[in-house]
C-alpha cells in the first residue's frame, strides 16, 4: 500500500499545525497552550471523545471504528519542547526565547493529529485508537505520570506505539528492531571528601582531586572487565568540579555523568560495581565518596510480535527496500518504554533526511516527512486492530 493521495493532498494544512506549534515551544509539563491546539483539532475532527489534564496536560482522543469488535491501541505522540536557543533560521522558528523544538516533537505531534483526521473521517478499522499527546517527554518522565493517571487502564488500551524521526536515515526509511531499541539512562553524582590544606604541603592534605582522577579511571574499567563482552553499556562523566584557588588544595571534589544500558541485568551490575569501586577507591587514598546513583527511564524494549507488525507496515507504506527490521540499537533514552513496560508494543524510526542532529540549536523537522508518518500510522491503526 503506497502513500495515500488524501493525506499528501493535506501535507500543507499538517505543516502549517507543525508551524504554529514549533513557532510557540513549551517546556515539560507546561504545554498547556500546545495541549490547548491539540484539543481544538480533535474536536474539530470529530473524535468520540477528549480527555485532558492526563498526566498533569496531556490530552487523549479516542475514535472507534466501524470494522466490528478488535484490539483497543495507542498512538503517542509528545508535546514538549527543549531548553535551547534556536538558530535554525526558518519563518517558523521559535518565537520563544531561549526555547525551541530541537527534537522534532512538533513534527510528530502534528502527523499523529493529520492521522487522527483522516481515522475519523473513514474510520475504516475494528476496535478502538487512542491518539496519545504525552508532555514532559524531555526528562520529566510524563510517560509515567499518564500511566499513573490512569491511561492505560481508563481506555481499555491493549497495545502502545510509537515513532521518532531520526536525522541522517534517509527520508521516509524506517528503522526498528525487537527487544531492546533505546538505553536505560541513569545518572551520577560522587561527591570526593578529603582533606583541604595548602598546596605547599599536599603531604598534609587529603587531596580530592587526585582521589577524583583516580576514581574516574577506575570506574570506566566496569565495562572493560566486569561486563561480558557481548553487553552493552556506556558510562560517561560529564563534568567535574574542584577548587577555587591556584594554593589551596580544597576539601572536596566532585564528578557527575550518566551510564546507558540496554539489559535490565547490566543495568544492576554497572550500578552495583560504580557505588563499590568509587567508594573503596576514595578510601585506598584516604578519603570517602558520597555517591548518589539515581535511575531514569528504563530501556525501551519493544515485543517481538508487535515490532513484525510495524516493520511489515512501514514496508507496505514505502517498500521493502527501506525499511531495516534489525537496527543496531541507539543509547539514548526514550520514556515511551514506561508505556511499553506495561503493554506490548512497537516502536519506530523515521528518516528526517540530512538535517542537524536532535537536540542541536540548527535542528528543524522536515515537512517532506509529513505524508510518509501519516500513512504509517493509519496503515498501522488499520492493521493491528484486527484481532
Amino acid at each position: 500500500m503506497p502513500l495515500l493521495n488524501s493525506i499528501a493532498e493535506r501535507t500543507e494544512e499538517i505543516a502549517r499545525w507543525r508551524h504554529d506549534i514549533h513557532a510557540h515551544p513549551e517546556l515539560l509539563y507546561d504545554v498547556q497552550r500546545t495541549a490547548g491546539v491539540v484539543e481544538g483539532l480533535l474536536g474539530e475532527f470529530g473524535v468520540d471523545e477528549i480527555v485532558t489534564g492526563i498526566g498533569r496536560t496531556g490530552v487523549v482522543g479516542v475514535i472507534g471504528g466501524r470494522g466490528g469488535p478488535g484490539k483497543t491501541i495507542a498512538l503517542r505522540a509528545e508535546l514538549d519542547a527543549l531548553p535551547i536557543r534556536e538558530k535554525s533560521g526558518k519563518p517558523h522558528a521559535s518565537t520563544v526565547e531561549g526555547l525551541m523544538h530541537a527534537c522534532g516533537h512538533d513534527g510528530h505531534t502534528a502527523m499523529l493529529l493529520g492521522a487522527a483526521k483522516y481515522l475519523a473521517e473513514t474510520r475504516d478499522f475494528p476496535g478502538t485508537i487512542i491518539v496519545v499527546f504525552q508532555p514532559a517527554e524531555e526528562g520529566g518522565a510524563g510517560g509515567q505520570a499518564m500511566i499513573d493517571d490512569g491511561l492505560l487502564d481508563r481506555f481499555g488500551i491493549e497495545e502502545v506505539y510509537g515513532m521518532h524521526n531520526l536525522p541522517g536515515l534517509p527520508l521516509g526509511d524506517f528503522a526498528t528492531c525487537a527487544g531492546p531499541m533505546m538505553a536505560a539512562v541513569d545518572e551520577f553524582d560522587v561527591t570526593i571528601h578529603g582533606k583541604d590544606g595548602h598546596a605547599a604541603w599536599p603531604h598534609l592534605t587529603v587531596d580530592p582531586i587526585l582521589v577524583a582522577g583516580h576514581v574516574l579511571v577506575a570506574i570506566q574499567s566496569i565495562i572493560a572487565r566486569n561486563l561480558d563482552p557481548v553487553g552493552t553499556a556506556v558510562l560517561s562523566v560529564t563534568r567535574i568540579a574542584a577548587g577555587s584557588a591556584y594554593n589551596v588544595i580544597p576539601s572536596q571534589a566532585t564528578l557527575g555523568g550518566t551510564v546507558r544500558t540496554l539489559a535490565p541485568e547490566v543495568r544492576d551490575l554497572m550500578e552495583e560495581r560504580f557505588t563499590r569501586i568509587v567508594e573503596q577507591t576514595a578510601a585506598a587514598y584516604g578519603a570517602t565518596a558520597t555517591v548518589d546513583y539515581r535511575r531514569g527511564y528504563p530501556a525501551t524494549i519493544t515485543d517481538p510480535a508487535k515490532t513484525a507488525v510495524v516493520a511489515q507496515v512501514a514496508r507496505d507504506v514505502v517498500g521493502a527496500g527501506r525499511v531495516n527490521d534489525a537496527m543496531v540499537p541507539l543509547m539514548g533514552g526514550e520514556d515511551f518504554a514506561f508505556m511499553l513496560q506495561q503493554r506490548q508494543g512497537g516502536y519506530v524510526f523515521v528518516g528526517n533526511g540530512p538535517s542537524s542532529g536532535l537536540h542541536t540549536d540548527t535542528y528543524d523537522f522536515n515537512d517532506e516527512l509529513i505524508p510518509t508518518g501519516v500513512s504509517f500510522w493509519v496503515r498501522l491503526a488499520e492493521t493491528a486492530t484486527r484481532r
